[in-house]
């Protein structure tokens, strides 16, 4: 599938809901596009907002859609990722959001070392970033319990990194499944996380429905 090249604010428009691709702008309802204009984007998009002639199928792709622009993945990856999912024992949509947030580059923004996962993948696939003192440059490794995810010493100068870290500290809150200490620049994972641990919002059995039919 082509990459979506639409503005950032547009591709949350589309979907309705934030997908916190921008960073700090994302967490001010004053400069939020979802808040300010809470229609989608073109022409006629007041009159797609109000549902009508909405498919139960257009339904389950707007949600699977909304999961795979949230992680940033191309549509193959989001479909390996489900295919992975349904092979692994236990809750197909429980393993599927596993697995996206077991991603390296989603561990370093839930870490508070990137001001998003755009951000994160960089830092990740510019060689920022180790993993149990080993550079790991490839954004879509998984971690496992027990690794040791830290910014390189020279890396730990950089200020869009430090001033993730502070905003980290003060609007983030890191997921239970994992350790971050933004001083240092250094987290661990302590266990896998299951669907409590996540906390998230998306509605899975929509993504499993869409990938069934």
């Amino acid at each position: 599938m082509a990459r979506d090249t639409r503005a950032l604010c547009k591709q949350c428009r589309a979907l309705g809901k934030k997908l916190f691709l921008k960073g700090e702008r994302c967490y001010s309802d004053e400069k939020c596009a979802v808040k300010r204009r809470p229609t989608q984007p073109g022409q006629h998009g007041q009159m797609r907002r109000r549902g009508r002639g909405v498919s139960e199928f257009a339904v389950q792709l707007r949600e699977k859609q909304r999961a795979r622009k949230t992680y940033g993945v191309s549509e193959r990856q989001f479909a390996r990722c489900y295919l992975k999912a349904v092979r692994r024992k236990g809750v197909t949509g429980e393993m599927l959001f596993q697995t996206l947030e077991r991603r390296l580059d989603n561990v370093v923004y839930r870490l508070g070392f990137a001001f998003s996962r755009n951000h994160a993948r960089q830092l990740v696939s510019h060689g920022h970033i180790l993993v149990n003192k080993k550079t790991v440059d490839v954004p879509s490794f998984l971690v496992k319990v027990n690794d040791v995810i830290e910014v390189k010493s020279k890396s730990k100068k950089i200020q869009n990194v430090r001033d993730a870290a502070n905003l980290a500290s003060q609007r983030l809150r890191v997921p239970a499944w994992l350790e971050s200490n933004p001083l240092e620049l250094r987290g661990s994972v302590l266990e896998l996380p299951d669907w409590a641990k996540m906390g998230l919002d998306f509605e899975d059995h929509l993504i499993v429905e869409y990938y069934s039919r």
